[in-house]
């Protein structure tokens, strides 16, 4: 006896293993195996076929079967065969992204703990408190960090100073120092310990008579979708912001668990799940299980097992990575926000994309899938327009708020008469400051994270950039450093300029940090929050985050984009888009769509609740037709000019995209690799192939990179262009001088 075995590799296709004969009558697909690989490494395996021969001369045993039952169902399998054939990516590789890393390990899993701080005994009371203050006064260092801590777990309200702890990682995130807080810890005043983190859902049980009744236009709407579902597999729903959608998803679910049927609900980001996990747990109880990267393997591990016991959760509420979950009674599939470029992975591989991978999930299992968004993307709206999918729109409010006005202005005209206070306009200002005094809420938005994009010489122009990528560095005023976001190495400040000794050296461009320090100097009041890459590195910091905004504890909200993706705050009455043309000026056939899907988004968080919102939009492109589209919330009109450039230039929903990246150290190599890539591709794919080119940023972690951009027709065979592609690979790569050449491809990129 033989199996095919699928092992963690970046290698095509399968391994085969002989059996030994004590284990012929335990193996079976979908069991983990523990197998030789090379000269002296180990594996573990997943078993995907059983065959009783093979022509192959030497054949290795497998060492050990590690299963009692299958940890993959078939269903999954063929999920996964997909994404690699689809993807055109190793299943190795998938198997990597797929499963969580404790059912990698030969060992098993260990659960995850994280490093917690607490105030030791002798400080948990008032008057010791002030004394470890007064200690504290010659070291300022210290001195904040120990009342940051106070303040942050002094704000939870269950917290008192006997029982007060905190996730190391948030005060960090704060901006200070380990060895600061080590200090602490040295001097008495803090102690660590570790704590088991991320467990199963103990949500009490379920109150189904808790399911709000829709208003008559969300019944409507549900109406619409159970009867385009008889028709069609896949149904978008298209509802502006704060329509109900999700109250129609809960009638959905409800539905489907009364069929006996289980529903997976996907979201684009972590931070949303917070929201809607305490919206989906009060009404299903324990039924829901929570699935994403923030929680530790331990816990993905136990939901990953617990989906294959006889008692699964009926609903999993996750990130893209929750379609890997096994599944036995797949019935509906929910796919929020299906325009958010969040759904695709970019690295590494498989870079797939989270909404086509559920699709196919369901269609496998016979489910039926529903896209909720106010933004469609073009791709999908295409589809619904063109009858592929259903299409169900709702263009009202709940309880008839209106939408929010946005008022634009001209920040170049009002920089040109120096009315401009940093990145914020009078209009601006004055709009926040007034909700302030109201009692309500405010949200910035920038899209950029750190203190700036850049640091530059004021005398001579030198900025500093990143030794391994081709990009400048950002500037992180609270860690004192200079970072690369590529590859994530970071650099001292420098005190003077390297090229001509100048020690003037200034900012340029306003990251989401600067915008908190200078709101700090204008609204000293405010209690203000941010919410980026950089603050919400722990799952209790996204938590902290939007609990205490919605709770009204912080006031005024600065984030990236990460503030667009579908919060429900009640009290937002303001929000202001510092600067359109970030988004607008980038060169990419997609930065419009993507630009005005995030104004429109992030523009839907104001006046959700009891009044209409105010948006305020400062751009130096106020007569851009998107801009008047946003404004009138006139998704229709941005539509229509969008999809007739895509197919006057070829672009998607009329034809596929594959990108093809090279990657070498030596950026000679790569510019003759790329040159005789595109010479072979162009003998059988002719005029589809453009490039090669450098892409905007041409170098990242040592490596100078060529793209070649493939457009292919709709209704081509991609079964044909896959294997074309996969043998000019293997040309390439049996040349000596590419041997290290890195080759891969991004199908559908974004």
């Amino acid at each position: 006896m033989f199996v095919d075995v699928i092992l963690p590799v970046p290698l095509d296709g399968l391994f085969t293993y002989s059996v030994p004969q004590p284990w012929e009558k335990q193996v079976k697909t979908g069991l983990r195996v523990l197998v030789p690989f090379g000269r002296n490494k180990t594996y573990v395996g997943i078993i995907a076929k059983i065959i009783s021969k093979s022509s192959l001369d030497k054949i290795k045993p497998i060492l050990q079967v590690l299963d009692a039952s299958p940890i993959l169902l078939d269903s999954q399998f063929a999920l996964w065969q997909w994404i690699s054939d689809y993807y055109m990516s190793p299943i190795g590789e998938v198997y990597k992204a797929a499963l969580p890393s404790g059912l990698k390990a030969e060992e098993g899993y260990k659960p995850k703990t994280e490093t917690y701080i607490r105030l030791t005994p002798p400080f948990r009371n008032e008057q010791a408190l002030h004394i470890a203050i007064d200690m504290l006064q010659r070291a300022p260092k210290q001195l904040k960090a120990f009342t940051d801590f106070l303040n942050l777990v002094m704000g939870n309200e269950t917290m008192s100073v006997t029982n007060c702890s905190l996730d190391r990682n948030e005060l960090l995130n704060q901006g200070h120092s380990l060895p600061t807080v080590t200090a602490l810890t040295k001097r008495g005043l803090l102690e660590t310990y570790e704590q088991e983190v991320g467990r199963l859902n103990h949500g009490g049980e379920p109150h189904l008579d808790r399911i709000q009744p829709l208003s008559q236009v969300q019944q409507d709407a549900y109406n619409q979708i159970q009867f385009s579902f008889l028709k069609k597999n896949v149904t978008l729903l298209h509802g502006v912001t704060s329509s109900g959608k999700t109250e129609i998803y809960i009638h959905l679910i409800r539905q489907a668990l009364e069929r006996k049927q289980q529903v997976l609900y996907l979201l684009p980001e972590i931070a949303l799940t917070v929201q809607i996990m305490e919206r989906l747990q009060h009404v299903f109880g324990d039924r829901l299980g929570i699935y994403h990267s923030k929680y530790s393997d331990a816990e993905r591990v136990e939901i990953w097992q617990k989906q294959l016991s006889g008692h699964p959760y009926d609903v999993i509420l996750g990130a893209r990575s929750a379609v890997f979950l096994p599944f036995r009674q797949l019935g509906l599939v929910i796919i929020d926000e299906e325009h958010e470029t969040s759904y695709k992975q970019q690295d590494p591989m498989p870079r797939y994309h989270a909404r086509s991978a559920a699709i196919m999930l369901a269609q496998n299992q016979g489910a039926k899938v529903l896209l909720g968004t106010a933004t469609p993307s073009l791709e999908t709206y295409h589809n619904a327009k063109t009858g592929k999918y259903g299409l169900v729109e709702l263009f009202q409010r709940y309880k008839d708020i209106e939408l929010p006005e946005i008022q634009v202005v001209d920040i170049k005209d009002l920089q040109h008469r120096k009315m401009m206070n940093g990145p914020f306009s009078p209009l601006l200002l004055l709009k926040v400051r007034e909700a302030l005094q109201r009692g309500e809420q405010a949200i910035l938005f920038q899209n950029r994270r750190g203190y700036a994009p850049m640091i530059e010489c004021r005398q001579c122009g030198w900025v500093p950039h990143c030794h391994h990528c081709d990009v400048s560095l950002t500037l992180h005023r609270n860690l004192n450093q200079l970072t690369c976001h590529y590859c994530g190495n970071t650099y001292q400040v420098p005190d003077e300029c390297p090229n001509c000794g100048c020690t003037q050296l200034q900012t340029r461009g306003y990251g989401t940090e600067k915008i908190e320090a200078e709101v700090h100097e204008i609204f000293p009041e405010a209690r203000i929050a941010r919410m980026d890459l950089d603050t919400t590195r722990s799952r209790q910091a996204y938590e902290r985050i939007i609990t205490d905004f919605s709770a009204g504890r912080t006031n005024l909200l600065i984030g990236t984009q990460m503030v667009s993706k579908g919060l429900d705050f009640d009290k937002v009455s303001v929000v202001g888009i510092l600067n359109a043309d970030t988004m607008l000026n980038y060169p990419d056939f997609r930065a419009y769509e993507q630009a005005y899907m995030m104004m429109a988004q992030v523009s839907g968080r104001a006046g959700r609740k009891g009044k209409r919102g105010l948006v305020i939009l400062q751009t130096k492109s106020p007569d851009l037709p998107l801009i008047s589209q946003v404004v009138r919330n006139d998704y229709a009109a941005f539509y229509r000019s969008m999809i007739a450039e895509r197919q006057q230039f070829h672009y998607p929903p009329y034809y596929r995209l594959i990108y093809v990246y090279l990657k070498h150290r030596q950026d000679a190599v790569v510019a003759a690799a790329g040159m005789e890539m595109g010479a072979r591709l162009r003998q059988w794919f002719s005029g589809r192939v453009l490039g090669p080119d450098k892409p905007g940023i041409s170098k990242v972690k040592s490596l100078s990179i060529r793209k070649i951009v493939l457009k292919f027709e709709m209704g081509i065979n991609m079964a044909e262009v896959r294997r074309y592609l996969a043998l000019a690979q293997q040309q390439m790569l049996q040349d000596k001088r590419y041997a290290s050449l890195q080759i891969y491809y991004d199908v559908d990129p974004l």
